[in-house]
């Protein structure tokens, strides 16, 4: 869900913050307020192409700035592009420079366009009047219908990552055959140079270890025996004091029970340090002050550490490189017995795909013929006259195999009678596309709410500008509606010009344009209960709010609670 959008030196725009809920949150004020201008603001923050004509006149840069609630695939992608999430928000922040240049910032680290992009799928679908932003591509269409048929591709992707994996190994072992015999022979002598080595994990670190005390070992033996001879060895050493204590200790005891306990923690004591002048005792037994072993170790470290310099920062890695040039070697000598497993576990592989696309293919063709009739409905209620289907179209060339299936999801419409079904980007206009978009995200949300699977996800936030372009009366309020149920499962965010759908809004925000110090600026204030009636009624009545306007807005918020 969007928290928060920010705007400064955009447009007309010098410093603007609009907060939003749940729901459905509705944008209002006259033409030229700067409505479509905040639109556009998420577009660009959604990763949308960026020009210098938007930041304000006089100034050097254009900041736009939003907060958004997390999501798990959000998370994803963060971790996938080493940015550290911010509690359960994702704040993303972009800056546009007078000299073309730009920033882009997410969680207040430094990052990408395309980072951003990755995130738009996640967070919000925004469909502007001059552009859809990742609303209608086959991605999101397909996904759209996944949704609607509970469609799960789990059983699809893992056959298709099998035969991926395959694939993959394939294509390695038959290709350049020439530079792999050429790389044998390095392979070979990477390999030997390894296992002659017979390096074991750990192995350094442990010699490092003994290399000290050897290096110091005429130190440690006289360190040893002297905290030997401290407490317990010499005449005056601290066991024979503890013990002479002891003994006065004891003697009280006898006529005092006080003491007995004094008596016992002073014979654990003299237990303790009769242990620890054992144990440095043993030590300094065997320290043995060899130049030849430590020699021997000093050998094996340069060994060890030349190893490292070539094939890895850890004995591990150096491991687990020359297993891999012995498998790289092992697959040459046995090429052809490999290469024939390989192609029978790639035909079982592409038999089990096919077997998972096609009941993915049937499953969605079955879907569509469903969505379509519903969807057509909606959006016959939207002033429209159109005939609206849905293609599923499978590709069963190996070239189109994805973790989803091979199918191609088209919506396809015809706006007027007469005129042929083609796809839906070729002919709706900009109002069309999010009255379409609209009635498709009601449909499939009655289907989701339906008690079906809500597996696939779609973007939070769905934000339409000027829906209502086109339309009037009872088409307007039938838009409204449509609005008002589909923010009950996700926020919506709409720009409108019409009563009708404003009456619905779960928060009404209005944009205005004032002029100060000869310069024109655009704020953003969430009204009132009392103020979304006079708003509404400046709609219905235009500059002057007439008392009649007044209640018939008043009834009209009161008609919308009940719808």
């Amino acid at each position: 869900m969007l928290l928060e959008l920010r705007a400064e030196n955009y447009a007309v725009i010098d410093h603007a913050i609009a907060g939003f809920g749940p729901g459905l949150n509705l944008l209002t004020g006259e033409t030229g307020a700067g409505k479509s201008i905040l639109v556009d603001a998420l577009a660009l923050l959604m990763g949308q192409k960026a020009s210098t004509g938007v930041i304000r006149h006089g100034s050097d840069r254009a900041v736009l700035s939003c907060v958004f609630e997390s999501t798990p695939g959000a998370e994803l992608i963060l971790e996938a592009n080493g940015i550290d999430m911010d509690a359960d928000q994702v704040i993303l922040r972009r800056e546009i420079l007078a000299d073309g240049k730009g920033r882009v910032y997410v969680n207040n680290q430094p990052a990408t366009v395309a980072v951003l992009r990755a995130l738009a799928p996640e967070l919000a679908l925004v469909h502007a009047q001059s552009e859809t932003v990742s609303g209608f591509d086959p991605a999101q269409q397909r996904i759209l219908l996944d949704r609607f048929g509970a469609i799960s591709t789990d059983a699809v992707a893992d056959a298709f990552a099998r035969w991926r994996e395959i694939q993959d190994r394939l294509t390695e072992l038959e290709h350049d055959e020439q530079d792999r015999l050429r790389l044998a022979d390095l392979w070979s002598f990477q390999a030997r140079e390894i296992q002659s080595a017979a390096p074991e994990a750990g192995e350094d670190e442990a010699l490092e270890t003994e290399k000290r005390v050897l290096a110091n070992a005429e130190k440690l033996h006289a360190a040893a025996t002297s905290v030997n001879n401290v407490l317990y060895d010499d005449d005056i050493s601290a066991e024979s004091t503890l013990q002479a204590a002891q003994k006065h200790l004891e003697e009280l005891a006898r006529y005092d029970a006080a003491f007995a306990e004094p008596a016992q923690q002073l014979a654990s004591t003299r237990a303790i340090v009769q242990d620890i002048s054992a144990t440095v005792r043993d030590y300094a037994d065997r320290i043995d002050a060899s130049p030849e072993r430590l020699a021997d170790i000093e050998n094996r470290l340069a060994l060890l550490d030349r190893l490292k310099r070539k094939y890895g920062s850890t004995l591990a890695e150096v491991i687990a490189f020359g297993d891999e040039a012995a498998r790289k070697l092992a697959e040459i000598e046995n090429r052809d017995a490999i290469l024939k497993a390989l192609r029978a576990d790639l035909e079982k592989a592409d038999a089990s795909y096919q077997t998972a696309a096609r009941a993915v293919t049937a499953d969605r063709a079955a879907a569509a013929k469903k969505l379509e009739k519903l969807a057509e409905s909606q959006i016959n209620d939207l002033a429209m006259k159109a005939r609206f289907s849905i293609a599923v179209t499978p590709n069963e060339d190996p070239s189109a195999w994805t973790a989803h299936g091979w199918d191609q999801v088209e919506c396809r419409i015809a706006t007027n009678p007469g005129e042929p079904i083609q796809p839906l980007d070729q002919i709706a206009s900009g109002g069309e596309m999010s009255r379409v978009l609209l009635a498709l995200k009601v449909s499939v949300e009655e289907g989701a709410n339906r008690g079906r699977s809500r597996k696939a996800q779609i973007p939070r936030t769905l934000v339409f500008d000027e829906i209502d372009i086109g339309i009037g009366g009872r088409a307007a309020e039938a838009v409204g509606q449509k609005l008002k149920a589909l923010s009950r499962v996700q926020q919506v965010l709409c720009v409108t010009h019409l009563p009708q759908i404003a009456a619905f809004a779960d928060q009404h925000l209005l944009i205005e344009k004032q002029e100060k110090q000869r310069r024109t600026q655009t704020s953003i204030r969430l009204l009132t209960p009392q103020e979304r009636a006079e708003e509404i009624a400046r709609m219905i009545s235009g500059a002057t709010v007439t008392e009649t306007s007044l209640r018939h807005a008043e009834q009209m918020l009161k008609s919308s609670l009940s719808s």
